[in-house]
Parts: C-alpha cells; structure tokens; sequence
C-alpha cells in the first residue's frame, strides 16, 4: 500500500488549532501568538527543504506560521521528474495531510526554483535570483551530505562550498534578519563537553576549499585519513570547517548555527512517528526488525543522544524571534545545541531492551530471520557475529537465487549495512556531554500559546515508551509500506520465525555437542 495513501498513526494527544475570533462584522479572523506575529508577511528561503527535517520545517512553517508571505525552496530535477513534479508529490505526502485538510490555500505560498547547493548562486539567475534576493526575510541553511562514509571531496562541495555558496547569496539579500545554518551537535568530537560556541580548528575553510578544487580525487583520497583526525568521517569534519566559515560572517551578516544531535522520528507533529530515511536508529530498528542486522557494537552503558525532528524543527521556527527580540548584538555568533535535555536521556540498553519489547507487539512481515541480534561491546564477538550471522547467510541466499535466475541482492545489501554499522560505532562507543543552554532558553521565553504552537517541553505527559511505540509503528507505515492491517500476518510470521530459529539454534548445538563427545571419546580411547 502506498504511504501516501494510508492513514496517519493516532495517539492519544491532539494538535492544537489557533485560537479564532469574529471581528467587525462577523469577520474570522486569528488572534496571533508572538511567534507567529513575528513571521507575519515575512518570506523565508529554504535549502534542503525535500530532505526529512526540511520537510517537516516547510510543513511547520505553513500549518503553524500561516500569517507568513512566502516560502521559497530550491530543488534540483531527480529521476526525470522536474522540481514542480517532486514537488507536487512531496504535498501528498501524510506530514501535509493536516494542511490538506485544514489550510489547503497555504500550499499556495510556496515557490519553488530549478537550483542546487553544488552551483554557484545555488543555480539561480535573473528573475529567480532577482526575486530571491529581493524579498527574503529568513535562510534556513538545511542542504548538506550526510553520507557519512562519503568521499571528503563529496563532502567539502555539499557541506562547505555548498555553505559558502548560500552565505554568497544571502549577502545579496535586502531584507536580511536572520541565516540559520543546520550544523551538528557531533562536529566537534575532541571535545569532552561541547558548548554552545564555534571552535577552532588547524585547518582553514578556505584552504580546504581550494585543496578539493586542484587536488584530483584520487590523491585526496589517499590524504583524507590524515586530514580528517580526530574526526571519525568526512561528514563532522565538513560541517566543522562550515561552521568556521559562518562564523567569520558573524560581523557582516546575521548568521546563526543550530547544531541537532541525532534526529529521530517525530514525537507529535505533524504525524507521531513520522520519519523517511534510514539514517541513524531508525535504520537500525528497522534492519534488526526485519532480522538483517544481527550484531551491532553500543555500549549500552552510555545515554543515547537523540532529538525528535518536531523538537528540533520548533526550535528552528523560534530562533529568528529570540534572534530579533535582542537589544543588542551578542558579541559572539549564536550557537544553538538542539539536544534533548539530561533527565530526559536514557541508557542505550535501556531504549534496546524497550524497542525490542515493542518491537514484537508491533512486528515487520516478512523478515528475514527472527530479530534477535547480539548487542556487544567486544569487537572480536561482533566481527565473528557478522561473519555467521550477516555475511554467509547474505552469500547463501545469493547463491539460491542465482540458481532460481533471480536477481541477486544481499550481498550489496550487506556491505552498505557493514559500512554504515563501522560508521556509527564511533557515536554508539563514547559518552557524549553537550551543554544546551541557548536551546532550553527558547522554550522559557515563549508564553503559553506559542508553547502550544512549538512545543519543545522535556516533561511532557506522555511517555519514553510510548515515544518508542510511534517510532516502531512509523518505521512501519511510512518506510517499509506496511498497513497496521497487516499487523495480525506479520505477529504469525514473527511466531514461525521464533520457532525456526530456536530449532535452528538446537540442532547446531546438538550436532556441536554429539561432535564434541565424539571426539573426546577417541581421544580417551572409549
């Protein structure tokens, strides 16, 4: 069934609409909330709005801040389709069926250009660029890589010279009040505790810049492991050299970073549970709920540093106010660390043992084995984990289907989950301390209506648990396609499952055994 067809999960919180009133002459009108007052006839600039956070901040911007003028996107053609296509189908899917169904006039306020970060001027030339530079209040800096196993030169176009390219475009802006660049909270990992500023670093944006220009890809390659220390990918140490580099505009423009930690799917809004990639946790939950990833390396001792993306996005929408309510220019660029906050973090062990628990209520169909992998600490069981449990049976079914004549695809399959699982066991082996103070501030200056509207509370009502159901059911309905109908098949299949795998697991023990008194038994000579 298709996603854009099925109904949104339901929970038992609501969204809360604004507060209307009848004016002179029996006119509806909206009473305005600080917030949204603020963004009244104010046009925003969005890159990377088809991405998953620039979704749900183009959704947020046009439910919650609907007294705005316009909202502009750039997007690039993608498999034949043209950026009015993509963009049409973008609206239908379910995180814009609340607009769809309560302010379908809002998705009239988006415009939307043939552009791409890797051009200069983001592709965008007279009347487009004319228009852009003319009437743009607000940036949100969105568009980047995050591959991160990509190649360094990949890297420093998307997430650097791709920064450089918008900041050149944003200095063109009349209007200018405030570029919100979308940095990460991990960028600086040398770092015990990260605080809410830039840090320095050996290396210069610029240098760099021109480095990927000359240097031809091969020899790049060839320095990038020495180039990357202490950085685990090209990912966090692009977007640390582009945070250096909206720092130095810090004098002649308004520019701010906000740094998210992992994104997760969202908790309330627009839909619980919506996510569309299978970045981060999300990817695992569902590789390990489909039976694919049977071992994986966390110190489940660690809290987890993760953040739902309406959290995040709130905080987003509220940093041009809090920006534009000071009385004076902070001396130092604003640095937001989007993070959730300390009493809310939970061992991974704990988010674990609570997702699996969930995980067969709520189970996928057709996986490929029971899901039951092995969390571990020791890189020797993990490795020989991966061996039995990942490779040989990727090879084996393979083999099977190359002599059915079918279309062989494990085996890929599994080299993507090895090299994405090496990349993530730098985030999942360490402790992580971030400092947050500029983030829970945004919350403390809104009154209650804008708390309604951009809800960032770290005690709300409803639990960690009931977090973790949306997510399981998300991953379930808007990345694998799966009904809630097709819950009951899928719970039987779950049953066969555990019944093949604990005779699975009984006959190689029992043959291990009767093999292992064999060959004492000759060695005593009985």
């Amino acid at each position: 069934m298709s996603c854009s067809v099925m109904l949104p999960l339901q929970f038992p919180w609501r969204s809360r609409a604004p507060h209307l009133r009848l004016a002179g002459g029996g006119k509806m009108t909206v009473d305005l909330s600080p917030v949204q007052e603020y963004y009244k006839d104010k046009t925003i600039f969005i890159t990377g709005a088809s991405g998953f956070m620039g979704k749900v901040l183009l959704e947020k911007l046009l439910y919650s801040c609907h007294s705005l003028k316009e909202v502009i996107i750039i997007c690039r053609p993608k498999r034949g389709k043209t950026p009015e296509t993509r963009l049409e189908e973008m609206f239908k899917l379910p995180i814009f069926q609340r607009i769809r169904d309560e302010r379908p006039h809002m998705l009239k306020k988006v415009s939307i250009y043939q552009g791409d970060v890797t051009f200069d001027l983001l592709g965008l030339s007279g009347e487009s660029l004319k228009h852009v530079t003319e009437n743009t209040n607000i940036v949100f800096h969105m568009a980047a890589t995050l591959k991160l196993e990509g190649n360094l030169r990949d890297a420093i176009d998307m997430n650097l010279l791709g920064t450089r390219r918008a900041l050149d475009v944003a200095k063109q802006m009349k209007q200018l009040e405030a570029f919100i660049h979308l940095s990460t909270a991990f960028c600086n990992c040398d770092q015990e505790v990260m605080y809410e500023k830039v840090y320095e670093f050996p290396h210069k944006p610029e240098d760099l810049m021109r480095l990927a220009e000359w240097m031809d890809v091969k020899t790049l390659d060839a320095i990038t492991p020495d180039l990357l220390k202490p950085h685990p990918n090209t990912y966090t140490y692009s977007k640390r050299l582009a945070e250096i580099l909206v720092r130095d505009h810090y004098e002649s423009m308004p520019v701010i970073i906000a740094r998210p930690s992992i994104v997760s799917p969202s908790a309330y809004e627009p839909v619980p549970g919506w996510v569309d990639n299978l970045n981060g946790p999300t990817g695992l939950m569902v590789g390990a709920g489909k039976g694919v990833i049977r071992s994986m390396l966390i110190d489940t001792r660690y809290l987890s540093e993760v953040i739902p993306v309406d959290y995040a996005i709130n905080g987003l929408c509220v940093i041009p106010y809090q920006f534009a309510q000071l009385a004076e220019r902070p001396p130092e660029i604003p640095v937001y660390n989007i993070t959730c906050a300390d009493h809310r973090k939970m061992q991974w062990g704990e988010v674990i043992e609570m997702s699996k628990e969930i995980g067969y209520r709520y189970p996928m169909e057709a996986g490929l084995w029971y899901p039951d992998g092995c969390i571990t600490t020791n890189k020797l069981h993990h490795n020989i984990n991966v061996v039995l449990f990942h490779w040989l049976p990727a090879y084996f079914i393979d083999f099977i289907l190359l002599i059915l004549g079918q279309k062989r695809f494990m085996v890929r399959v599994q080299n993507r989950i090895s090299v994405g699982l090496e990349v993530l066991q730098f985030f999942t082996m360490r402790a992580w301390f971030f400092k947050s103070d500029a983030y829970i501030s945004l919350w403390n200056i809104l009154n209650e209506a804008d708390k309604k509207n951009f809800n960032m509370d770290m005690d709300p009502e409803e639990t960690v648990p009931m977090y973790i159901e949306s997510c399981v059911q998300g991953g379930r309905q808007y990345l694998m396609k799966e009904s809630p109908d097709s819950l009951p098949r899928a719970r039987l299949q779950l049953k066969l499952m555990y019944i093949l795998d604990r005779v699975c697991k009984t006959l190689i023990v029992g043959s291990l055994c009767y093999w292992t008194y064999g060959l004492v038994a000759r060695l005593l000579g009985v």
